[in-house]
């Protein structure tokens, strides 16, 4: 294990992992730290919806081949509500772009097998405790593995580690501003052992809640139900959680979904967060440790990757020239897509749940958003445009 590297990146989730594997074919030497173990980091359940962008970085990491194989391409969505459904075509709409479902869980598999085959070194259960020496040109990031404290000075430190994570604590308040807003409802989400309802996913909009069914492969569904802030996912016994999928995606021909054995169910407060700037120093901030938005628009793990790509080209233009143009930008580049994304997510998020205090004439407004998505080209394009992703600036 080196004393001192180029860049240290704290967390191994897909972002610091991505980084390293993009700074490593660069040519440019790195250090990823992850507090949990690889069982820990391979079974954690994310987002699984990946922009076109996304895709075509894993692949020109070399990181595509099992995506290429397991991945479910979709061509579009369903926005389903008062007993319809209307189907966006994100490659009519889009001039060709798609989106694909394939899980966190395994992009994060196939990055760390690439990542201890070839790549810089991968620390599990390294816990980062502190960075210290900010105001020279070699940071210090101390950290715990195998019960013996160690140190590793860098020449940039680079956050994946989330929004409760050490680098982000270690900016001061003063250096940077937040944003944030919180939902007053929350998603249960559960996993079962059933094909899903359709090869697309469907969002339904209902006067009992919003509604998504989604899927984890061609055998089982990933589903989701706007439930209460704190609710409690044993209060929700399975019976009832078919009965109310039913209920609020329900179509005029009275199909009902096909049931299968719930295998998982968790509950998962919706949010936005936004810091500016993403940088203080030498330290830079990626992913959640930046950002975070509702999963409603499928945008969390796409908008970590378009940061570390960015950060990954400057630190190659930094290797190549010396220049440090495109690092001093990072903030200011990586900020544009954040907000759109934000903006997108509160969007969905807005149009398609049932606020507990929303009154009878929101609810129409919400069902005219609709209306209009369902009969006008722009309003669809528009949709369908942020739903698979700009490219990477």
């Amino acid at each position: 294990m080196p004393e001192h590297t180029t860049v240290a990146i704290i967390g191994g989730g897909p972002a610091g992992l991505l980084l390293a594997r993009l700074l490593h074919r660069a040519g440019i030497d790195c250090v990823v730290l992850e507090s949990r173990d690889r069982a820990y980091v391979e079974h954690r359940q994310r987002a699984g919806i990946l922009e076109q962008s996304t895709v075509d970085v894993l692949r020109a990491s070399g990181a595509g081949e099992r995506l290429d194989r397991e991945g479910l391409p979709h061509d579009g969505v369903e926005l389903r509500w008062a007993g319809r459904g209307h189907r966006i075509d994100f490659p009519a709409l889009t001039g060709g772009r798609r989106v694909w479902v394939y899980a966190q869980t395994e992009i994060v598999k196939d990055l760390i097998a690439l990542q201890l085959a070839e790549g810089p070194p991968l620390l599990f259960e390294a816990q980062a405790t502190a960075i210290k020496s900010l105001d020279t040109d070699r940071p210090t990031v101390h950290y715990v593995h195998h019960n013996t404290e160690k140190t590793l000075t860098c020449d940039y430190v680079i956050g994946c580690d989330g929004f409760h994570g050490v680098t982000r604590q270690t900016v001061p308040d003063a250096a940077i501003t937040t944003f944030e807003r919180s939902y007053p409802f929350s998603w249960l989400g559960i996993l079962a052992d059933v094909p899903p309802p359709s090869d697309e996913l469907i969002y339904g909009h209902s006067p009992r809640g919003f509604a998504l069914a989604s899927m984890r492969s061609r055998t089982t569904s990933r589903l989701y139900l706007q439930v209460p802030n704190g609710t409690d996912p044993d209060a929700w016994p399975d019976e009832r959680i078919w009965e109310e999928l039913d209920a609020r995606l329900e179509l005029d021909n009275g199909r009902k979904l096909e049931r299968g054995r719930i295998t998982q169910k968790s509950v998962l407060p919706m949010r936005s967060f936004v810091t500016e700037p993403m940088r203080y120093g030498r330290i830079f901030l990626a992913g959640d440790a930046a950002h975070i938005v509702p999963p409603t628009g499928a945008k969390g793990l796409n908008t970590a990757v378009a940061d570390v790509v960015v950060l990954a080209r400057a630190f190659d233009r930094l290797r190549r020239t010396g220049s440090t143009e495109q690092l001093d930008a990072y903030s200011t580049t990586c900020l544009r897509r954040v907000w759109r994304a934000e903006h997108f997510s509160s969007f969905m998020t807005s149009t398609l749940h049932t606020d507990p205090e929303q009154s009878p004439f929101a609810t129409r407004l919400q069902i005219a958003q609709l209306e209009r998505i369902a009969t006008s080209a722009h309003a669809a394009a528009e949709l369908a445009e942020n739903y698979a992703g700009p490219p990477i600036a």
